[in-house]
């Protein structure tokens, strides 16, 4: 027992014990009492010069060369993978079971293997091809004519594929290509030579007729081109000359134009010339004129602004002279002005602050007084307790210390510095006017300011002259600018 494996181009053929017929495989176990045979599937050319006669009687060569080997694809009933061959089918009761690889290993297989071996030396299965080819083709060939041959090469070949194909079947065997070849003459005929002859010799003489037509075409052809290439030419060159002159005569016109207007343009360009030249030198004279004239103009200017501004220096020195004097005097009346109205606003206000605070402290001092007695005994109270009169000697004597101040006493009445206490309601009242008078005069003395006479009266006759020369020399008046 061993285990057999074919090559890529062989199968096995496999007969004996449990095989019916022929097994066909590529690889298989061999037990005993069975045969193992190899067999190539290779296809191979066969080549051969054929002579057959047309329907014509006519005697020729025919080269083939066919391609012909197994039919590895036609496997039949075997082809199945049970390989049941007592199934029913076209080839159930067939040998081969129609299986064309078998019908070759049945027929062929060991022939070809073994045909080295004859005695005869002859290959039994080419010959067997090589004799089915020359049949089948010389019959074929008898049955036709040599142009159907010749016309029909395509149709020839096919009928011949066919015809052999039909009978390599029943070998299986399979022409994988067929290549018929070009007819050549057998021996002792001259057909195809003289059928040579005369294509050649027809197409030498067609060839030549259509040598001297071309020639004809190309002398006709090239004698017309020719004529009218001189006549374009001679066409070309009149128009040329057409068109020169005319250029000529535009160029000369132009050049005319161009004279004309070169002639025109250096008389503009000298006239512009002159004009230029001439206003030039009328635009000189007036400069010339302008210049003397601004000339002159600044002498006067320059003489009376000399002694305008020495004038003018002299009246702005005495006008500066005299508004600084006048600056300075209203300065100094501003200044104490300013002070007198900042003393009074200060004085207003001190008192207004210290009428609050008294009116404040009023209802407490009422309620003191009662308990001393009354305001006086209550306020005599305060000012001893607090050091008052100490401290008001005390600013006194600061106050008046190094200064020789303008002490005013003045009486008022009959009544004056008495101390009475029985005078009447009215002599209060009569106290303070009487007092106006010699107050506005203490303080005309005292500070220079003169009060409004509608408010505090009128002062005394060699006072108010005093205030008048005064006024004169400043301009201030009442105490105001």
């Amino acid at each position: 027992m061993s285990y057999k494996i074919a090559a890529p181009d062989e199968y096995l053929a496999i007969t004996g014990m449990n095989i019916k017929n022929v097994l066909i495989t590529k690889t298989a176990w061999v037990w005993p009492f069975q045969k193992c045979t190899r067999f190539s599937v290779q296809p191979h050319d066969y080549g051969m010069n054929l002579q057959a006669m047309t329907k014509e009687k006519l005697q020729f060569l025919l080269p083939v060369v066919f391609t012909i080997g197994p039919d590895v694809n036609a496997r039949g009933a075997n082809s199945r993978a049970a390989r049941n061959v007592s199934s029913d089918g076209d080839h159930a009761n067939d040998e081969d079971q129609g299986d064309a690889l078998m019908k070759y290993a049945m027929l062929l297989a060991d022939s070809s293997e073994n045909s080295t071996k004859r005695a005869d030396g002859t290959h039994f299965l080419e010959n067997i091809v090589k004799g089915i080819i020359e049949g089948e083709t010389r019959v074929l060939v008898s049955s036709m004519t040599m142009e159907e041959i010749f016309t029909e090469r395509e149709v020839f070949k096919k009928r011949i594929f066919r015809n052999i194909q039909g009978e390599l079947d029943q070998f299986g065997l399979k022409i994988y290509n067929a290549n018929v070849k070009e007819l050549k003459d057998a021996v002792g005929s001259t057909y195809f030579q003289s059928l040579s002859q005369k294509a050649h010799e027809g197409a030498t003489n067609q060839a030549r007729i259509d040598v001297a037509e071309a020639q004809l075409r190309g002398n006709v052809g090239e004698a017309d081109r020719r004529g009218h290439q001189e006549r374009q030419i001679a066409k070309i060159n009149a128009e040329t000359a057409v068109q020169k002159t005319d250029r000529d005569v535009e160029r000369a016109t132009a050049e005319a134009n161009l004279a004309t207007q070169k002639t025109v343009l250096n008389r503009d360009v000298e006239i512009a010339r002159i004009q230029a030249t001439r206003a030039t030198e009328s635009r000189d004279e007036d400069l010339k004129k302008d210049v003397q004239i601004k000339r002159a103009a600044a002498e006067l200017e320059r003489l009376r602004a000399t002694d305008v501004v020495k004038a003018t220096i002299a009246r702005e020195a005495t006008q500066q002279a005299a508004d600084a004097k006048a600056y300075e005097i209203e300065a100094e009346a501003r200044a104490q002005f300013e002070q007198a109205n900042m003393a009074a606003d200060a004085a207003l206000q001190r008192q207004l602050k210290e009428a609050q605070g008294l009116s404040a402290m009023a209802e407490a001092y009422a309620k003191m007084g009662q308990a001393f007695g009354g305001p006086d005994n209550m306020l005599k109270y305060m000012m001893i307790e607090k050091g008052t009169y100490v401290q008001l000697a005390k600013a006194n004597a600061t106050a008046v210390q190094g200064m020789q101040p303008k002490i005013s006493v003045w009486n008022t009445g009959a009544d004056a510095g008495s101390g009475a206490g029985g005078q009447d309601s009215a002599a209060t009242m009569r106290n303070v006017y009487q007092l106006l008078p010699p107050l506005m005069s203490t303080i005309h003395d005292q500070t220079g300011i003169t009060l409004p006479e509608w408010q505090f009266g009128k002062l005394p006759a060699d006072q108010q002259q005093a205030v008048d020369r005064a006024g004169a020399a400043s301009p201030r008046t009442n105490g105001k600018k």
